[in-house]
């Protein structure tokens, strides 16, 4: 029977990669691409702060399609609509369904569901509503590896920038921080693990305060 063809909505941190790679174990959906926001103006990923040639690397290292939906404003009416057009195109090509490595927040939940009807399709979150400290186990176990690229200074101080995710690293968190960062508190790159062909090789640049935010170039 064939199986439903789906798009990843692909951040390049860890939940993604994690819901990534219990969708392709579990064989319910054939991915056909991954679909990534990314500023115009500073041709990064929105809000992780990733370069693109850098997130052209990782899309490479899995072997797999990348879709990318540019905005400049920064506005939600401006992501809506372009990315409306991005999944009209795509369900032009037999797409149903997009896939989500969100976690728990029910609002943003709602906001996907909302913008997804609009067009007739359907989403899936691998990991709803599973505990998070679980979920980086899991992750860990599985050989993945990432690194903070983007951490709020609301929760977290510049120390916590540009680090990999570690045993030592979740030690350190404060109490009121999820363990996958799930409020927010921070954004990560994947560039090891099972999804993987081949590891990913960086350098880590500077750390910059941003908006509230600590963000490091990742090279």
């Amino acid at each position: 029977m064939q199986k439903p063809r789906a798009v990843f909505c692909w951040s390049g941190g860890k939940d993604s990669s994690l819901a990534l790679w219990r969708i392709i174990r579990e064989d319910q959906f054939e991915v056909v691409a991954l679909l990534t926001t990314l500023n115009q103006q500073h041709q990064r990923i929105s809000m992780h702060g990733i370069r693109e040639a850098l997130l052209d690397v990782q899309a490479e290292a899995m072997g797999m399609r990348l879709e990318k939906v540019w905005v400049k404003e920064g506005s939600n009416a401006e992501y809506e609509r372009k990315m409306e057009e991005k999944l009209v195109l795509l369900k032009e090509e037999g797409v149903t369904h997009m896939l989500f490595g969100d976690i728990f927040l029910e609002d943003l939940r709602t906001y996907r569901e909302n913008n997804l009807s609009r067009v007739g399709l359907q989403a899936v979150f691998p990991l709803w509503k599973e505990d998070s400290r679980l979920l980086l186990k899991e992750f860990l176990q599985a050989g993945f590896e990432t690194i903070t690229c983007c951490v709020s200074s609301q929760f977290l101080d510049e120390s916590f920038a540009g680090k990999k995710i570690d045993e030592d690293f979740i030690h350190r968190l404060p109490p009121n921080v999820d363990p996958c960062g799930e409020n927010g508190e921070f954004h990560t790159f994947c560039y090891k693990g099972p999804i993987f062909k081949k590891e990913i090789h960086m350098n880590v640049g500077e750390t910059i305060s941003r908006d509230g935010f600590w963000f490091t170039d990742l090279l």
